[in-house]
């Protein structure tokens, strides 16, 4: 499940809706939105995550953390380090190699850690 794909399951469950129902509202297929929700599909369309804030009525912000969560969840990413550090391929690698292997809190560790490092929080860049 990709954190866009779990934000949406969160939403709309809490507003009791079957995964039918808000499919066919938001006229796509269950199946897309089923393979939407759970990451086997690409990124949405900036036009239906802005169909989604809608149907949800989210305020500005969460309208917003549901788009960056959205350019954050592309299931199968290409890391492309071509002409950067060899280091940089190497973590590429390392990552891709063993990331199914990470538990929760591994995971939460390597995001805060590189989001430390490079300035960036989960809303963005610091910059």
């Amino acid at each position: 499940m990709t954190p866009f794909g779990k934000k949406v399951r969160e939403h709309r469950r809490a507003k009791g809706l079957t995964l039918k129902q808000m499919a066919a509202d938001l006229g796509v297929s269950a199946a897309y939105f089923s393979a939407l929700e759970h990451g086997h599909r690409g990124r949405p369309s900036s036009g239906l995550v802005a169909q989604i804030a809608g149907y949800f009525t989210l305020m500005w912000d969460e309208a917003e953390e549901i788009k960056e969560l959205a350019a954050l969840s592309h299931p199968k990413i290409t890391v492309n380090t071509a002409g950067l550090n060899p280091k940089a391929t190497e973590l590429a690698n390392l990552l891709a190699e063993n990331i199914e292997q990470m538990d929760v809190e591994t995971l939460d560790w390597v995001i805060a850690e590189v989001r430390m490092r490079i300035g960036s929080t989960p809303d963005g860049p610091t910059h």
